[in-house]
């Protein structure tokens, strides 16, 4: 199969700074979407390093004996273990932290995820979206136990609360899966900027409209920003097309 990636990120329409990051890989082998939080610089520093570290362990280890799933467990590690690095070099950073959700293609191999946070990956489909993704929310468990309705979930005060994320000493488990694509897929990797505005149709709409990769993404964050825009918004796309 053959590869198409487009990243887009906007800080949206109420805050001055972005806080998110990406990172898409020149040989298409991964790509990378981060969002930070702390505080202006904070947040902003997290997801930077978050970005940097995952993608150098990567690019460093990709040809090693390790398996996709090692791989990419020891790149999260690796990001947070530099995270809490920078908190304690920068006290006045300290509570900064970030989402990950990283998807690599590596041969023989089938491609794998890894998550950390809310930050999400959709699956397009035949038509169909599919959140790939569980998010690590306080809101998410309680969906998942029965405690509150997604549509609750959607308002709820305590949504944006995270259970894990990059940059935690707590830190003790991040998500790995290996991914089922087919030709003619797309996957979309975001922040919670996009999924806050965007209920899933209108996600579905944008990526099908356009054949232009990039043009899908543009769409998706000018849907954002005109739903509201009130956070940063951070796009990826992977086309799955035939050789």
């Amino acid at each position: 199969m053959k590869l198409k990636f487009t990243g887009h990120s906007d800080p949206g329409l109420i805050r001055s700074n972005n806080q998110d990051a990406y990172y898409i890989d020149p040989q298409q082998r991964f790509c990378i979407v981060a969002d930070g939080m702390g505080g202006h610089a904070g947040g902003e520093e997290a997801s930077r390093i978050a970005t940097e570290e995952i993608q150098a362990y990567l690019a460093e280890n990709w040809q090693s004996s390790q398996s996709s799933q090692e791989l990419l467990v020891q790149a999260l590690w690796r990001a947070n273990e530099a995270i809490l690095q920078d908190q304690q070099n920068h006290p006045e950073r300290a509570d900064m932290g970030t989402t990950a959700v990283v998807v690599i293609f590596r041969d023989p191999e089938s491609p794998w995820c890894a998550h950390v946070g809310d930050s999400r990956l959709y699956r397009l489909r035949d038509s169909q979206l599919e959140q790939i993704t569980e998010d690590h929310t306080w809101v998410a468990r309680a969906i998942k136990l029965g405690d509150i309705t997604f549509e609750e979930a959607r308002i709820h005060p305590f949504r944006h609360v995270l259970s894990r994320c990059l940059g935690r000493e707590d830190l003790h488990q991040v998500d790995v899966q290996p991914l089922d694509v087919n030709v003619g897929d797309r996957l979309l990797l975001c922040s919670d900027g996009l999924t806050e505005e965007l209920v899933e149709e209108k996600i579905v709409d944008c990526l099908q409209d356009h054949s232009v990769l990039s043009k899908a993404a543009e769409s998706l964050i000018a849907a954002a920003k005109a739903h509201g825009g009130h956070d940063n918004i951070t796009v990826a796309i992977v086309a799955v097309e035939e050789k």
